[in-house]
């Protein structure tokens, strides 16, 4: 993802500065980067150190190592802030191998009792929404054994029968998110039958740009669009048409403070959209 935010400076030209500075006004005095509240979050902090990367920034190791360094090996955190930790030590490019054993082994509080992974701990069932956090934290910590099959059978369990994904198993509907992370991680694990999910994800294309989240929603927004975008190339499908709706869908998010807005309602700025704004200019940059 980073590789294909960072062609977005082709489409931002000058712009690109805009955005470097806006990144980098988001670390806040912690050393992380602000949330959407102002406050200092590591799911966000993955978002602004990417984000950074995409730009070719140098990232300022010396402020937000001691952030990261203060939730020591996550013993106290969920496991969306432990995978966001892992995310974060691994952005930074530092060596942090004298953490991994323990991390990894905060991984296993969330091991669910059917062998999966669950976001709750104790859990019976494992979702693939966890098992998909769990696998990007192995492969950043460039761990050899991943239970590759287990964590495929995990997150296949959550497709809906047109092809789309959910966030829990038993979903009547998915959204565009969770189907694009669910096909670019099995992409990811060598699974390659993806015809329903590509025309479910195709289906959500709003004529004006953009896609929906689900299809009935009141408007597309700009997650949708970048994981959209990002999963159909991945997966092969040409798309190229839909090139100009979605770079006017884009840009009518666009500010002058160098980031994006998520939908036509929000009026929050935050590292998040600002990484999916890059996302989504990378790919339209290259049909």
């Amino acid at each position: 993802m980073i590789q294909v935010a960072s062609l977005s400076t082709r489409l931002l030209g000058d712009s690109s500065e805009l955005v470097k500075d806006f990144l980098l006004n988001q670390i806040n005095d912690q050393g992380g980067f602000n949330d959407r509240c102002g406050d200092s979050d590591l799911y966000y902090t993955v978002f602004g150190l990417e984000g950074l990367r995409a730009l070719k920034v140098d990232i300022p190791v010396d402020k937000v190592r001691p952030y990261l360094e203060s939730f020591g090996h996550g013993q106290d955190l969920d496991l969306i802030h432990l995978t966001s930790l892992v995310r974060c030590w691994a952005d930074l490019q530092v060596d942090f191998s004298h953490l991994k054993a323990k991390l990894r082994q905060e991984l296993e509080r969330f091991r669910s009792k059917d062998g999966g992974y669950n976001t709750e701990e104790n859990s019976a069932e494992g979702t693939g929404y966890a098992a998909f956090l769990v696998y990007g934290a192995l492969q950043d910590m460039e761990a050899k054994d991943i239970d590759q099959q287990l964590i495929i059978e995990s997150i296949q369990n959550l497709q809906v029968g047109n092809g789309s994904y959910g966030m829990f198993a038993g979903q009547v509907e998915g959204t565009t998110p969770t189907t694009a992370a669910a096909c670019v991680a099995l992409h990811d694990m060598g699974v390659r039958d993806f015809e329903l999910s590509k025309k479910w994800l195709i289906n959500n294309y709003c004529v004006k740009g953009g896609f929906f989240a689900i299809p009935d929603a009141p408007m597309p927004d700009l997650l949708s669009t970048a994981t959209a975008l990002h999963t159909l190339s991945v997966l092969g499908a040409d798309v190229s048409e839909l090139k100009e709706p979605c770079l006017d869908f884009v840009d009518s998010l666009w500010t002058s403070s160098g980031s994006f807005y998520g939908t036509w309602a929000d009026d929050i700025l935050d590292v998040e959209y600002t990484l999916y704004g890059l996302l989504a200019l990378g790919h339209l940059s290259t049909m």
